[in-house]
């Protein structure tokens, strides 16, 4: 067993874990934070989302231990206390999903592509969106979601 210890969400957080042990496992089952979902576990569905040191990194392709000394959001640390973040507030006014297992990670990503492209268009939405996929919709309602939260940001 290896003692990993990061900041996830703002608050100092250490375990002792398995070194083959990868964060999305580290952040769900140590921490019980399950807003990052485990889709696919071969890093194409993009579910499984966090942010590492302020970018965009799909948990399932990272080792905790690589993670140990990092400052890492979930989609639980993405509000600010009862007030939604503006992703999470147009996704759910412009019904950005449906059965809502990808969301938390569409929501990460959007939030790091919007750190970088503050106002993107509908091309390079869905541009950054190709590691996340969606079963359910179309995408539209989430790219319409993503461009109405860049409006506010």
């Amino acid at each position: 067993m290896t003692v990993v210890a990061m900041q996830v969400n703002g608050k100092q957080v250490s375990a002792d874990v398995e070194p083959r042990t990868l964060l999305v496992h580290f952040i769900r089952e140590n921490l019980q934070l399950t807003g990052t979902h485990v889709g696919c576990d071969t890093s194409q569905c993009g579910a499984c989302v966090v942010h590492v040191d302020g970018k965009a990194v799909k948990s399932c392709t990272i080792l905790a231990v690589q993670a140990a000394g990092a400052k890492v959001r979930t989609i639980e640390g993405l509000a600010d206390g009862d007030r939604l973040h503006p992703l999470q507030a147009a996704f759910k006014e412009h019904h950005g999903l449906q059965c809502g297992f990808c969301t938390p990670g569409m929501i990460m990503t959007a939030a790091d592509m919007l750190r970088r492209i503050p106002k993107p268009d509908e091309t390079a939405i869905r541009h950054e969106l190709e590691g996340n996929f969606c079963r359910c919709t179309g995408y539209h309602n989430i790219v319409k979601a993503i461009k109405a939260a860049s409006e506010v940001m």
